[in-house]
């Protein structure tokens, strides 16, 4: 936010009057001294701390997005179905298909995420356990330990986040994996 007298916003750089009715030039902001400044109620406003919009719509901390997955619905309340290219009086139109149409809720994107990051993280040492069932060489217990610890914090973290009932405790949550092989 810039400066304010009151309930009255002062951009920088821009001439203003203050309610005395002295007028003041553009730059008197940037030359003024603190205490002119307070002398005449000038006061500089913070902006407001913008929450994650990984969390809040719009970064707005009164706005959480849905911890649950939404199956949508018309105003009329019928459910919406996923459309498809289908056939319409012999021509290609989308038509609905038997798949209702679903809105992910964060927990189901964060789940989603775990598993991906698990998934990569796992994939380097992959070809350790393609290598074991292939040509019975043995994975060094090193690797076999930190696959392990990652499988045990996915598992952790999907239960985890699966347990969340407000925005805040998911935000709570450490979502961070062993970095240790």
């Amino acid at each position: 936010m810039p400066f304010k007298i009151g309930n009255k916003v002062i951009p920088l750089d821009t001439p203003f009057t203050t309610e005395d009715g002295i007028q003041r030039p553009a730059n008197w902001i940037r030359l003024a001294s603190e205490a002119d400044k307070s002398a005449i109620g000038l006061v500089w406003e913070a902006d407001p701390v913008r929450a994650s919009d990984v969390f809040y719509w719009d970064g707005n901390i009164n706005n959480p997005k849905a911890l649950e997955d939404n199956e949508e619905s018309d105003q009329d309340g019928n459910p919406l179905y996923v459309k498809v290219l289908g056939v319409v009086d012999g021509k290609p139109a989308m038509v609905d298909s038997d798949k209702r149409l679903v809105t992910k809720g964060l927990k189901s994107n964060f789940i989603a995420q775990i598993k991906t990051t698990a998934g990569s993280i796992l994939a380097q040492t992959d070809w350790m356990v393609i290598r074991k069932a292939e040509r019975n060489v043995d994975i060094p217990t090193a690797v076999a330990t930190y696959r392990a610890s990652v499988v045990a914090k996915a598992t952790e973290l999907e239960t985890s986040i699966s347990a969340v009932t407000t925005v805040e405790q998911l935000i709570a949550l450490d979502m961070s994996f062993p970095s240790d092989k």
